[in-house]
């Protein structure tokens, strides 16, 4: 099935279809595991702190931080592990690390065998969202790539939207034992749909390594202004609810409801303009946009304040999501895609831990106003890369392999 380009007399060309066999297997896939890993998110955490002894949250700190750490390590090692074994065997293994490990949660409430369970389905995750992703672009028509990953993103965004607060729901009305079972069944119960997708992608050009990838500025433009976006993204999930006054709960229920929604809604409205007016002229607005909305969080004392700053951030957070990944998968071929994968999510998961992490301390010096603040004039340092990413065009890594060694960037 297809459908027309647009409906002037002059567009004869038909657009292929979008949502095929594959994608839509692919698209379980992506429920199961983003429903597993958002289910006990936070979860796992509140569970570490009540056998935490020592109390403080370390215990608590101690199970996100090697959910990350596992995380980020896997998304830079999964491009390997794909050349070798193909996505399918990569991508099964993922959801069974998620999966399996969340059962063994409930033999013991000690640190270190929580921190194990982490750092296990922390590597799962990765090779799901790494091996995953580089599938999931090479299963979308060129023509309607940006569109299509908008959709992609709908759909893992959606468990972030219920499994999220359903996980601590759960735990306080059913007990752990039932979360972690469900977490572990919702990967687990992806597994069967793995052997429906392809194991390899044929005549896909030449193959960008990730360490290739990091050296290449066409790529590591994007890549450094998404990262910018998503610490600012760390720090609204991590520290808003704490920066508002204590008793604006349903502010903040509101406020964390809004953020991703718009990011949802104006990544699938960036993914229309892409593909068909080109992503380079959207990475600028999603950085202003962003930087924007974290400014204005500074006026924490105003509701009204506080929801539109989160709504622009939202917005601007969702373009710079398809805008930098979808420029990206453009600028390689698709022998390249995990390299690109792997590169993209290094730098979501990366840059929210840093932000989680640095904005902690320089709110201790500054007090969240000032610290908001000054967090969205940073992130204009972003507009280096955007700037040098608009005059770039449709230049990809691909042809700079063509070019004579010459008359490369030496700096790449």
């Amino acid at each position: 099935m297809t459908e027309p380009l647009d409906s002037t007399p002059s567009a004869l060309v038909a657009r292929p279809a979008l949502l095929t066999r594959p994608l839509l297997l692919r698209f379980v896939s992506i429920l199961g595991g983003s429903t597993s890993f958002y289910l006990l998110l936070s979860a796992v955490p509140r569970y570490a702190s009540t056998g935490d002894r020592g109390g403080g949250g370390g215990a608590a700190g101690l199970a996100t931080g090697a959910l990350m750490l596992a995380t980020v390590a896997g998304e830079l090692a999964t491009p390997v592990l794909v050349r070798r074994f193909g996505y399918r065997v990569v991508l099964a293994v993922g959801l069974g690390l998620m999966g399996a490990p969340a059962l063994a949660l409930p033999i013991s409430r000690e640190p270190g065998w929580i921190v194990a369970v982490c750092l296990l389905r922390g590597l799962g995750f990765a090779f799901t969202v790494v091996a995953g992703g580089g599938l999931t672009a090479s299963l979308i028509p060129a023509e309607r790539r940006s569109e299509g990953l908008a959709v992609t993103g709908l759909v893992s965004g959606v468990p972030s939207l219920v499994a999220l607060p359903l996980g601590v729901w759960l735990a306080a009305h059913a007990g752990y034992g039932v979360v972690f079972t469900a977490g572990a069944v919702a990967a687990l119960a992806a597994i069967p749909t793995v052997p429906g997708l392809p194991d390899r992608i044929r005549n896909s050009g030449r193959s960008v390594g990730i360490t290739e990838a990091l050296r290449t500025a066409e790529l590591l433009r994007p890549a450094v202004v998404f990262a910018v976006s998503a610490v600012a993204a760390g720090i609204v999930v991590t520290f808003l609810p704490l920066a508002v006054p204590a008793s604006a709960t349903g502010l903040v229920a509101t406020a964390l409801f809004v953020q991703p929604a718009a990011a949802t809604l104006a990544r699938w409205l960036a993914g229309r303009r892409g593909d068909r007016h080109g992503s380079a002229g959207l990475v600028l607005p999603g950085l202003l946009l962003s930087a924007a909305g974290t400014s204005l969080m500074a006026l924490t004392r105003s509701p009204v304040a506080v929801v539109v700053a989160v709504g622009l951030f939202g917005i601007g957070f969702g373009v710079a999501q398809n805008a930098t990944l979808s420029l990206m998968y453009a600028r390689v071929s698709a022998a390249g895609f995990g390299a690109v994968s792997a590169l993209w999510n290094f730098a979501y998961d990366a840059g929210m831990g840093v932000g989680a992490i640095g904005f902690g301390w320089l709110a201790a010096a500054t007090g969240y106003p000032w610290a908001f603040a000054l967090t969205g004039v940073a992130m204009l340092g972003a507009l280096v890369p955007a700037l040098a990413d608009r005059g770039a065009g449709a230049r990809t890594v691909a042809d700079e392999a063509d070019r004579p060694p010459a008359s490369r960037d030496p700096a790449r």
